[in-house]
């Protein structure tokens, strides 16, 4: 089999890149021949099709300058460098199926016309919500909202919930609604939802219903399992307002100073992996209402990152925005740790009370610190829990299990199957 994935990074910046990377080196591992197109960026690896990527852009924020910003508006509507440099890359590496990921703004649906012109099936997987959202997150200045499903995309220009901002609103609305109109995405054959929530969203959209497959994502197992019962909380991911980070950080702060059976004074109780906007905000919250309780490690390379995990005793996901089904989840549950969760968008898919971890409401500080000290004083239940969560991942998430299901999605879209 001969795989070309396309994503607009090609780096582990976060959790679509991540997949795509995994599932690469799994299909080279056992043989497939697989290639990489994507868009230019500094932080990429050296790739054999890198001469015809199209140049790298910056969006978010946008360039000041009016000019730049009207190409850039032109380039996420339709790229003619990306589409000409997907043709040159189809021609010479000649797939057997296309796998889409994250193509939005920099590569836009161009590269699903090249594909389509090639003859070459098209399948995508969805990380997020853009083809329903205009701002991929269901969220209105970091207020949950899904208006634009039932209400058009002129809702999201209405609410300008585009970082508050009406122009940027207007153009994310127009791009969506110009794909829309032109049917962009009409030559993809089947679209792989990670969650059933994801799916269901997207059918409560009309996009393209009776292609939406459900396939969970996938998580390496071979990786270090928590010995004993662990210590402390682990939390692992960007540092961004709708990660709810900062209600993580105050749940901490209301955790007592000497909890039965932890040592007191053992060191810091929080353990924080991963960077973004909101780490100096962070810094300066925990030393104020938890000193010594929180430390911040940065961006960790994988394995630095999986013995972190899987030295904790429980692990916290305190999202504020509507979870696809997130790879921080299924990471701590292939360590053997269970989790804290809101209870939001596909979190509670993976995340069941009592068996893999605790759900709690979003936004609950003091919620959030109980579930918590459930787990810091209770090794047994820490124990219990987090086999049960690596016993889920194993029989559902595992990289033979999802290379089987990838399979028989390509297997399908080749034989010419809308949907697999």
């Amino acid at each position: 089999m001969r795989v070309l994935h396309v994503d607009k990074f090609l780096h582990r910046r976060g959790g679509a890149e991540a997949y795509l990377l995994d599932v690469a080196d799994l299909q080279r591992a056992r043989g497939d021949e697989v290639a990489l197109f994507g868009m230019d960026h500094p932080d990429n690896p050296p790739l054999p099709y890198a001469r015809h990527f199209p140049p790298y852009a910056e969006f978010d924020p946008p360039p000041s300058d009016l000019g730049d910003q009207a190409v850039l508006a032109a380039r996420m509507v339709w790229s003619t460098a990306a589409a000409r440099g997907m043709r040159a890359v189809i021609a010479d590496f000649r797939p057997d199926v296309v796998h889409l990921h994250n193509i939005y703004h920099q590569l836009s649906p161009s590269v699903v016309a090249a594909a389509r012109r090639a003859g070459v099936p098209v399948v995508m997987t969805v990380h997020d919500y853009k083809l329903a959202c205009p701002t991929y997150r269901f969220l209105d200045q970091g207020r949950i909202c899904t208006a634009c499903i039932h209400g058009g995309l002129r809702q999201a220009v209405r609410r300008r919930c585009h970082h508050g901002r009406l122009p940027a609103s207007a153009l994310a609305a127009t791009e969506l609604g110009l794909h829309r109109l032109f049917r962009a995405y009409a030559a993809i054959r089947a679209f792989a939802c990670p969650s059933a929530f994801l799916l269901a969203r997207l059918t409560d959209a009309g996009v393209f219903p009776d292609r939406l497959v459900h396939l969970p994502n996938l998580t390496p197992t071979d990786v270090p399992r928590r010995t004993g019962s662990g210590t402390g909380i682990v939390y692992a991911g960007r540092l961004s307002p709708e990660k709810g980070v900062e209600v993580l950080v105050r749940a901490t702060a209301m955790l007592p100073d000497a909890l039965p059976g932890m040592r007191p004074a053992a060191g810091p109780v929080l353990h924080i992996a991963g960077d973004g906007p909101d780490r100096a905000d962070l810094e300066r919250l925990a030393a104020r209402v938890a000193p010594g309780r929180v430390r911040f490690h940065g961006r960790l390379d994988p394995p630095a990152l999986r013995d972190l995990v899987a030295s904790a005793r429980v692990a916290a996901l305190p999202a504020r925005w509507l979870e696809n089904q997130p790879l921080a989840v299924l990471e701590a549950f292939a360590a053997g740790v269970p989790v804290v969760g809101s209870r939001l968008g596909g979190i509670p898919e993976l995340v069941v009370d009592g068996e893999t971890g605790t759900l709690v409401p979003h936004e609950d500080p003091a919620a959030l610190a109980e579930a918590l000290a459930g787990y810091l004083t209770d090794s047994d239940r820490a124990v219990r829990e987090g086999a049960a969560a690596r016993e889920r991942v194993l029989a559902r998430h595992s990289p033979p299990v999802h290379l089987d299901a990838l399979d028989r999605l390509y297997a399908g879209v080749g034989a010419g199957r809308v949907g697999g």
